[in-house]
């Protein structure tokens, strides 16, 4: 029996979005995967640039979406790798990237386009689907797996 946690949280800008993603930046923790999941213009990318900023990273300038070059690394209180799977034909491809090497160690690790990939990813994690509900609208379903990602989520709720 898996341990899952769930909230919502709802933005009305781009700044919104980048502030939970601030808010998101500030728990990561080494060994944390983080699956996103929405749309083309959803807000992905500038999630993990509040995600960045909130685990420390100054300039969030060189934050971009990996989609051509698959696999950007952010220096931070924690070291996090950003990937983006759109363009991988399998999952098979993403762990020939290192992806079972990258969550195993000290990093973090955020899958954009997570779904595309999601029988190699880990049981445990944390999983964000972004919809959009107006023209800047966005709702956030955040859900949690394992204990850890659930207390994660527990945060997020409380913020």
């Amino acid at each position: 029996m898996s341990v899952e946690e769930t909230c919502h949280i709802s933005t009305a800008s781009p700044e919104e979005t980048f502030a939970l993603g601030e808010r998101i930046g500030a728990q990561l923790w080494q060994g944390l995967t983080i699956g996103l999941v929405g749309q083309l213009g959803t807000g992905k990318t500038a999630l993990v640039k509040g995600v960045a900023k909130g685990n420390g990273l100054v300039d969030g300038q060189c934050v971009t979406s990996p989609t051509f070059k698959l696999i950007n690394e952010y220096e931070g209180r924690v070291l996090v790798y950003h990937l983006d799977a759109y363009r991988l034909k399998s999952s098979g491809e993403l762990t020939a990237l290192g992806f079972d090497e990258m969550t195993a160690g000290d990093a973090a690790v955020i899958v954009e386009w997570a779904d595309l990939v999601r029988s190699v990813l880990p049981e445990k994690m944390v999983w964000i689907e972004i919809e959009t509900s107006g023209e800047l609208s966005r709702g956030s379903r955040i859900r949690g797996y394992g204990e850890r990602a659930c207390a994660f989520v527990r945060e997020m709720r409380k913020a």
